[in-house]
């Protein structure tokens, strides 16, 4: 007969403690420990026990000979998911893929099983019915034969699943409403999804299954649970965007398969997901010439360029206090850098409200954004518009400088390739840089005066 104790988790961490205790010495937050009642188990019975020699099944190995073999990869049919996974989903490998409610997560993971041919896919779901799966995939208009649907919730059953179906992949949808019998806590709560977390890794190790759990978030944004959700997964995927606008953007936050450098972007429709495989044509808008207030940045994210439109109104403050506000960009980045045009460049603004906004309803950290956002900023202070066919990237300095970006060649091809005529960049960045075989006129600027000059003269 197993014994039952209480244990306190930290809800950030999950750091374990025999008490209950204000601040989390592993994490430094406070409030998040809670109780939870788990089983103990005999000594002879514990996992964690020394095997003896008779029954080791692994020896050390010298490094020298380990085999490495190419890992085993499936191809999901979906290319900017296969992209941000590294080239296909290995097998195997436990992929978390978190985001907040409603983003499309199970819509990703459904509309992606039912385009593969060739492979037996077990969905799990712990959240929806199996009516309410079989409608959303009417929907979308997928149809795979070898897509098996199961509502259940425990962990145990789960397995005698898996066992009778055989599949190739695994869907948990979601981690959080798994429970094991084998601790007495709620499902959701942090010793559960520890232990049920672990319990599908060991499966996907021994059975070389792959195994996709979506995860909920927090209000801070992080994966919900305990941190060690995050440590024992393979991969870590976002899935993010403001459910008021239609693109969805794909990061891989953890990979231990492939780079954490890419970006997917799709476009949600009200038949699914579609892949946007070229997000600047559809990142910009057409419409823009003569209006004031509006400049094209080059940008990067991970290692995927394209341009977007930023939109900023500058007007007298109707109040005493003027109002800041950015939205997709950092604002007190914007704040910095309207301090900037006042303290280098002249420009009174501070009894002026300011507003940034990124078009699209994505967010960027790009620090070559800046150029693009002062200038954005002056063209509606000056109600003047910035020539079509005009953008730029730079990073400005706080002396008013312009300063490199990285991935110099990758921006001016795709400014290239969609039709822009004249591109402002930092002058360091022409350095050793052959423009001799490009159409786009590049103009080098050094300060934030002379990039005003040229593009208001």
């Amino acid at each position: 007969m197993a014994k039952t104790k209480s244990v306190y988790f930290c809800n950030n961490c999950g750091a374990e403690s025999p008490k209950w205790i204000g601040r989390c010495p592993v994490c430094g937050e406070w409030n998040t420990y809670v109780e939870e009642v788990v089983n103990v188990k005999s000594a002879s019975s514990s996992a964690g026990g020394f095997a003896s020699p008779e029954s080791g099944k692994v020896r050390p190995q010298r490094i020298d000979e380990i085999q490495v073999t190419e890992e085993s990869r499936i191809d999901l049919g979906n290319g900017e998911l296969n992209r941000v996974l590294g080239g296909g989903l290995v097998r195997g490998s436990l992929v978390l893929i978190g985001g907040e409610p409603g983003i499309g997560k199970s819509t990703l993971i459904l509309q992606t099983v039912l385009s593969l041919k060739g492979h037996k896919v077990l969905y799990v779901s712990g959240e929806e019915s199996a009516r309410q799966l079989k409608l959303r995939a009417e929907r979308i208009g997928g149809s795979a034969p070898e897509c098996y649907i199961v509502c259940e919730t425990s962990l145990e059953d789960i397995f005698v699943h898996i066992r009778n179906v055989v599949p190739d992949i695994v869907v948990i949808d979601s981690i959080q409403t798994i429970a094991t019998s084998a601790m007495e806590s709620s499902p959701g709560s942090v010793g559960q999804v520890r232990e049920c977390a672990a319990s599908l890794l060991k499966f996907a190790k021994q059975s070389n299954t792959p195994v996709l759990l979506v995860g909920h978030i927090n209000k801070e944004g992080s994966i919900a649970g305990p941190k060690v959700l995050e440590h024992i997964v393979d991969t870590v995927l976002q899935f993010e965007g403001d459910r008021h606008y239609m693109y969805r953007i794909l990061r891989s936050i953890k990979n231990r398969f492939g780079s954490t450098s890419e970006l997917g972007i799709y476009e949600m429709r009200q038949n699914g997901l579609r892949e946007v495989a070229n997000p600047s044509e559809m990142l910009l808008t057409q419409n823009h010439e003569g209006l004031s207030g509006v400049a094209i940045a080059v940008t990067i994210e991970g290692i995927r360029p394209f341009l977007i439109e930023t939109q900023a109104l500058v007007s007298t403050a109707a109040y005493g206090t003027p109002q800041r506000s950015a939205t997709g960009f950092d604002l007190r980045r914007m704040n910095m850098l309207l301090a900037v045009l006042e303290k280098r460049v002249g420009f009174k603004l501070a009894q002026k409200d300011v507003f940034l906004n990124i078009a699209g309803g994505i967010k960027v950290n790009d620090p070559a954004m800046d150029l693009a956002v002062i200038s954005a900023i002056l063209s509606s202070n000056m109600d003047m518009a910035i020539e079509a066919g005009t953008c730029m990237t730079g990073e400005v300095g706080l002396s008013g400088e312009i300063r490199p970006v990285n991935r110099i060649e990758q921006r001016i091809l795709e400014a290239e390739k969609l039709g822009f005529k004249r591109m402002l960049i930092p002058q360091n960045n022409l350095k050793g840089f052959d423009t001799s075989r490009l159409k786009i006129e590049l103009i080098p600027v050094r300060k934030v005066e002379e990039a005003f000059r040229q593009l208001f003269g």
